[in-house]
């Protein structure tokens, strides 16, 4: 019986070894993934570029000083009712501003403070000074050179609206940047 168990374990053996499968063979692995492309560089800065950047600023440099005013390069700002602070709003029109003016650095500017008709000549006067004197200093602050800057108030003389209307008046409050002459 001994015999017996050992030819069954035997047979048992090779029968289990002969139904086991081998697991198929592995998938061979992937490729290497190529390097990501990095994006083009940036074109090169060519010399027509800056020939065209130097052409405009030498052309801009014999234009008449009044035909500079005539072309729009400097934006007006606006004021709040009695008030001459810097309104949120009004902030990247300085900033632009004062690009042109960092750009063109011969350009000479008179900042002119106006207002609306209400109130007295002498406080609209001085308002407009106020005002200004306030576009001045903000300029100043974003590196435009104070030799080039000077202040005018015309407080309500200088409308650009003649109408009686909230409307009419919020335009008349302004700081109006002139363009007045050349530092060369």
């Amino acid at each position: 019986m001994r015999q017996t168990a050992w030819v069954v374990a035997l047979v048992a053996a090779v029968a289990l070894g002969a139904c086991h499968k081998n697991p198929p063979p592995a998938p061979p692995a992937p490729p290497p993934a190529a390097p990501a492309t990095p994006p083009p560089a940036p074109a090169p800065t060519t010399p027509r570029d800056v020939a065209s950047q130097q052409d405009e600023y030498a052309k801009l440099l014999q234009t008449a000083t009044d035909e500079i005013e005539r072309m729009g390069l400097l934006a007006e700002i606006h004021f709040d009712f009695d008030k001459a602070d810097i309104r949120e709003t009004d902030k990247p029109v300085l900033q632009k501003n004062a690009e042109v003016l960092k750009k063109f650095d011969f350009l000479k500017i008179t900042v002119e403070g106006h207002c609306d008709e209400r109130g007295t000549v002498e406080y609209n006067l001085a308002l407009g000074d106020k005002r200004a004197k306030t576009a001045y200093d903000y300029l100043v602050s974003l590196g435009v050179k104070a030799d080039r800057l000077k202040t005018v108030s015309y407080g309500k003389e200088v409308p650009l609206c003649q109408d009686s209307s909230e409307d009419c008046w919020a335009r008349n409050r302004r700081a109006h940047f002139t363009v007045t002459g050349k530092t060369r």
